[in-house]
């Protein structure tokens, strides 16, 4: 459900060809005329890796996501562990230590919580798939 938030409120703003967030920080239009991409590009392209993110998150808890290779899904987990959780790094920073990008203290609780089901996600796929050993 978290990625199909993320890609719910991506897709309301490239509707309306804005780039952010919902909820989040305002985008300056200097900010905006420094992406090479239209707003409304670069928040569908935003989108679809959000609704791609609930597949593989899906994929980890389903028959045939374990159909995959464990090496390949791990890999993927990596990338999108590392994705997710340097925004969400990003979120609890700036929340709670003001980097002046303008996430508030709230934010940063949710980067936390993201951060967290990440991990947790990545820790159970490991756990579930794990080979015996011996």
């Amino acid at each position: 459900m978290l990625f199909l938030g993320y890609a719910a409120g991506k897709a309301v703003f490239a509707a309306q060809s804005r780039l952010g967030f919902p909820g989040g920080p305002p985008v300056t239009d200097a900010e905006a005329r420094a992406y090479f991409l239209d707003p409304a590009v670069a928040q569908w392209f935003a989108t679809a890796t959000g609704v791609a993110g609930a597949c593989v998150a899906l994929a980890t808890v389903t028959a045939l996501g374990r159909r995959v290779p464990r090496t390949v899904m791990l890999v993927v987990l990596g990338g999108m562990a590392a994705a997710v959780g340097g925004g969400a790094g990003i979120m609890v920073l700036d929340g709670f230590f003001d980097l002046g990008v303008g996430w508030q203290w709230h934010h940063g609780v949710l980067g936390l919580v993201v951060g967290g089901l990440v991990v947790e996600m990545v820790r159970s796929y490991m756990v579930v798939t794990r080979r015996a050993v011996g």
